[in-house]
């Protein structure tokens, strides 16, 4: 009930005549268990098959090779006692942030959750801030060596594999879709900045008509889970935890038959990995800056084309 309305702990408390207390007791509990006993079924980290499965949906949207759609939200707390600006974001709230990527069918594949709004340096950060910074596991996800990519190992030591039905464009690699907050890599594309026209502008177009499956699982998650509609006044780890649970139970309604893993996915858990060294700068490389030179070709040649790419 806390979830779906919003009610604050209060207000449930006098629902189930319970002391307000119990009721925080028992969120952050079940919130915790949902996490910890659905993880291996409904958010596994795949594996090289079920990452094909996913690069196949994502195929049907018109972006070959993409193994998801990356995004950050804000969720809004109260203040936390003793932490200053910590928490602070560039919108003026205190919030925690959750970054997660999306599958074509708004699932959440891999997120991280309890982020600072605002980082130490006491500068405002997006999205790729966070995603550059050292804590943040995601960082370390997204590359190509700690993913099992459906790709082969080039002299160069990177993984790539040829687009589909692409005879003279070869050597691509899967990538992750991102917005303009975060840095361009080799497994990272990001839009073409600026007023673009030509082969770059349908190469935004069509990164954004992908994109946008993220941004309608943070709508749904928020439209679903009315927690998201109010300031959670909750420490930031109980927080986490609600985040978590939301996020596990948006899975858990649309797995495919809710029965099981999926198809060629492992048991182990999206989370808890290795922490990721930090980026650095936001230039891109000269491999990063390729890859998407090469996507942008694609789709302007007769295999990659599709009829509604110059509206």
């Amino acid at each position: 009930m806390y979830l779906a309305t919003g009610d604050s702990f209060r207000s449930v408390a006098f629902g189930f005549r319970v002391g307000a207390s119990t009721v925080a007791g028992i969120v952050h509990e079940v919130c915790a268990a949902i996490w910890t006993s659905l993880l291996a079924d409904y958010m596994p980290r795949p594996d090289a098959v079920e990452w094909r499965k996913i690069a196949a949906e994502f195929s049907h949207l018109a972006f070959p090779n993409c193994l998801g759609a990356m995004d950050g939200k804000h969720v809004v707390i109260e203040a936390p006692p003793s932490t200053g600006s910590l928490y602070y974001n560039y919108k003026g709230t205190f919030s925690i942030v959750l970054l997660a990527v999306v599958d074509a069918k708004y699932r959440f594949r891999v997120v991280d959750i309890g982020a600072y709004g605002q980082g130490r340096n006491q500068r405002f950060e997006s999205g790729g801030d966070i995603f550059k910074r050292g804590e943040q596991r995601l960082g370390a996800h997204c590359r190509p060596q700690p993913l099992v990519l459906p790709c082969v190992r080039t002299p160069w030591g990177f993984l790539q594999t040829p687009l589909s039905q692409a005879q003279n464009i070869l050597g691509q690699c899967h990538v992750f879709l991102a917005d303009e907050a975060f840095p361009l890599r080799r497994n990272i594309m990001r839009p073409y900045p600026g007023h673009n026209t030509g082969e770059k502008n349908v190469f935004n177009f069509r990164l954004s008509h992908v994109r946008r499956m993220v941004e309608c699982a943070f709508g749904i998650l928020a439209s679903q889970w009315r927690v998201y509609r109010r300031v959670l006044g909750v420490s930031p780890e109980v927080a986490e935890n609600i985040v978590k649970a939301t996020c596990m139970l948006h899975n858990f309604l649309r797995w495919d038959g809710n029965t099981g893993l999926p198809g060629g996915a492992s048991s182990e858990p999206s989370l808890g990995l290795q922490s990721a060294p930090r980026f650095g700068t936001n230039n891109a490389t000269r491999d990063a800056v390729a890859v998407r030179e090469k996507f942008a070709a694609y789709f302007m040649s007769p295999a990659g084309r599709v009829h509604w790419q110059d509206r």
